[in-house]
Order: structure tokens, then sequence, then C-alpha cells
């Protein structure tokens, strides 16, 4: 039940956002009762996603250094400076840069095990790299977003409302995650708890797209065309990325499995830790906030596709040529 539910939970998704439009359309005043659940929806998704995160075991990735440092590299090194370099270059309004910049820089460490697991990947690897990403996207995050943003976004960033949106619904969740990692390795109360979280990322994270389309469809007039604008963006980093897995997965001479785990982790970006950080933002910077959104639904489309083509031909078993 568990697979079934992360095998389909793009349907999911999709059938929670356009809920959230029809409600915000036909009801905008039940719509706006919504939106003061959507932090504390956000807490507890975070919370639950960081439980099913390793914590303990972050020097776990580090033994098996082939597979790190390819992860590594394209994760921290290679993508964000395509993705910078090319962001700059674009004539995309500001708000809609920093949207960009914050959903395409940081590696997934949710959904990224579900669908290795699904697309023949390494899903032990996975779960070992997940403390790995998770660390070194908190400190990478700040340093790209100044190198490509400038200084203009570095006083944004310290601004009371952001720091306060990072502390109470990134740090607190991480906190409460690893306090609860830790008694589940001596209570079995504790364990069952985990293990009970690890059902609640799904439908929480469609209730929260189901709040975000709601209260946001009103703002969404203008902004179609910035959808359009970016869908090609998208759609290119997923191909980007999946090229990536394949050619890092041969430098460094990794296994099929492993050389597929890359490809997941370099195609599944961390969308819903970034997005209290844009909800955050004032409010001229709001567009952020839709483009991440939309960003995460052509993801897993992109994902649905991945679990076809990646296994299948682009990164087959051993013994198997691509065409």
């Amino acid at each position: 039940m568990h697979e079934a539910l992360e095998r389909h939970q793009v349907w999911v998704y999709l059938a929670a956002i356009l809920a959230g439009l029809g409600l915000g359309l036909s009801r905008p005043e039940a719509a706006g009762l919504l939106e003061g659940g959507l932090w504390p929806l956000l807490g507890l998704l975070l919370y639950a996603t960081f439980t099913q995160v390793p914590l303990g075991r972050l020097g776990l990735a580090a033994q098996d250094w082939r597979f790190a440092t390819a992860l590594v590299l394209g994760n921290f090194l290679i993508l964000p400076l395509a993705v910078g370099s090319l962001v700059v270059l674009l004539p995309l309004a500001p708000a809609v840069q920093v949207g960009v910049l914050l959903v395409l820089l940081v590696p997934c460490t949710d959904w990224f095990i579900s669908f290795t697991h699904l697309g023949r990947g390494d899903a032990g690897r996975a779960i070992a790299a997940t403390p790995l990403l998770l660390v070194l996207q908190l400190v990478t995050l700040p340093a790209y977003l100044w190198l490509f943003l400038g200084a203009d976004w570095a006083r944004v960033a310290i601004s009371g409302p952001l720091l306060s949106a990072f502390a109470g619904l990134i740090l607190a969740p991480l906190a409460a995650a690893w306090l609860t990692e830790c008694l589940a390795r001596h209570r079995p109360g504790a364990r069952r708890l985990v293990a009970g979280l690890g059902w609640l990322p799904v439908p929480l994270l469609a209730a929260v797209l189901l709040v975000i389309a709601a209260t946001q469809v009103a703002g969404m007039e203008g902004v179609s065309g910035v959808l359009l604008q970016v869908l090609p963006l998208f759609v290119a980093y997923l191909l980007l990325a999946a090229l990536l897995g394949r050619s890092l997965g041969r430098a460094f001479g990794l296994t099929p499995p492993a050389a597929r785990t890359l490809t997941f982790s370099f195609g599944t970006r961390n969308s819903f830790v970034v997005l209290p950080i844009a909800l955050a933002l004032p409010e001229a910077w709001q567009a952020a906030v839709v483009v991440i959104v939309f960003q995460s639904l052509v993801e897993l489309f992109g994902m649905v596709a991945f679990l076809r083509w990646v296994p299948g031909r682009l990164i087959p078993g051993r013994g198997s040529v691509p065409p």
C-alpha cells in the first residue's frame, strides 16, 4: 500500500492542485480561511520528511567515496553553476529568478529515495546519501544565492521574516526529527512513531499543494506567461540532469543501479524545503512561490518518464547495449 501511494503520488498531487484551484476560484473566502493552516502544515510536512532521513548515518555516504564524490560534484558544483549561469543570462524578472534558483540549486531528500527505488536504482545508497545532501544544501544555498543575485538578495535574506521562517520551518523540524531519531534507537514507541510518520509526507504534501493553489490562484492571473517562460528551462534541466547522471556514472565507474541513483538525485529538487523561504519573501517577490510549485509539478511528471527511460534506455543493466 505504501509503495502504491508513492508510485501514484504525482496523480495525488495533481488532484490536490486542481481541487485547490477550483476552491480558490469558486469560494475565495473559504480559501482565505485555509491560509492560516499553511505554516503548521509545512512544519509538520518537513518534520515527517526529516524523520525519514537517517541523520545519524551522515558518515555512511562518505564510505563509498566514488559515489559520494560524483553525487557532491554534480549536485553542488556542476548543476548550480550551470543553472546560475543560465538564469543570470535569461531575461527573467527578479522574483522569477529567485524562484528558479531556490528550487533548482538544492537536491531532494525525500521523494528522491522513492523514485530511486521505483526506478531500479540503489535505494540503500540513496538513504545513506540524504543526510549529506541535507547538510550541504543548508550551507551552500545562501552562498550560491549571494553569488548569482548579489548583495541586494543578501539584504533580503537577513530580514526578520525570512530568518524566522528558516528557523521555525526548517531548523526546528530538523532538530525535532533528530531528537525523534535519537529516541527511536532506544524506545519502541518512538520507532513506531517514525514508521507511522513515513506514511504522512504524500498526504501532507497534497494538503500543502491544495492550500497553496487555493490561496495563490488570485495572484496567478499575471504569471501564466512566466510559467510558459520557465517551462522549457525546467524541462531542459531534467534532460541535463539525466545526461549528467549517466556521464558521471561512467566517469566514476559506478554500477548501473548507482548511476541511476545519481540521475534521480540530480533530477529531483528540494522544492518544499525552500518553499517556506519563498513564502516569507516580501509581497513583490511572491511570484517565486508559484514558480517553485510549478517546478515541482513539472518534475513529478518528469520522474514518471524517468521511471521507464532511465533503467530501460538511458542506463540499462550490464550486458544491455544502450541505443
